[in-house]
């Protein structure tokens, strides 16, 4: 599942409403928003692509996603790993830990929390 970078506004913005109209989702953008038109059929490619769908309210729809973000991250984040890191998580975090120039005792904190949100049931 690949979406353009329009296609992702509108799923950060529905994922943050739950659900709305295209009014809703057009009032959720900075100046200048982007015209009706525009939202509407972004949201019609979503719908086609299976992640927006939508419930008739007299004569509008009311949309929603139906993937999560979390669903959506992961899939995004494990094909940036493969499609750039040779699938390498260690790869990966080596290099986010450069780019971000972490230090030891920042890089020792992210572990002890990785370690406790792995060790969290409700995590999983």
């Amino acid at each position: 599942m690949q979406l353009t970078k329009a296609e992702e506004q509108i799923m950060q913005i529905l994922w943050e409403l739950g659900e709305g109209m295209v009014r809703d989702i057009r009032d959720k953008f900075d100046e200048p928003r982007p015209a009706r038109n525009t939202v509407s059929t972004i949201i019609r490619v979503l719908e086609a692509k299976g992640v927006v769908s939508y419930r008739a309210e007299g004569n509008t729809h009311v949309y929603f996603p139906l993937v999560s973000k979390k669903e959506y991250s992961k899939k995004q984040l494990f094909s940036l790993m493969q499609n750039y890191f040779g699938n390498s998580f260690p790869q990966m975090a080596t290099f986010f830990a450069r780019e971000k120039d972490l230090t030891i005792d920042e890089l020792e904190e992210l572990m002890n929390e990785t370690k406790e949100e792995l060790q969290n049931p409700e995590n999983k």
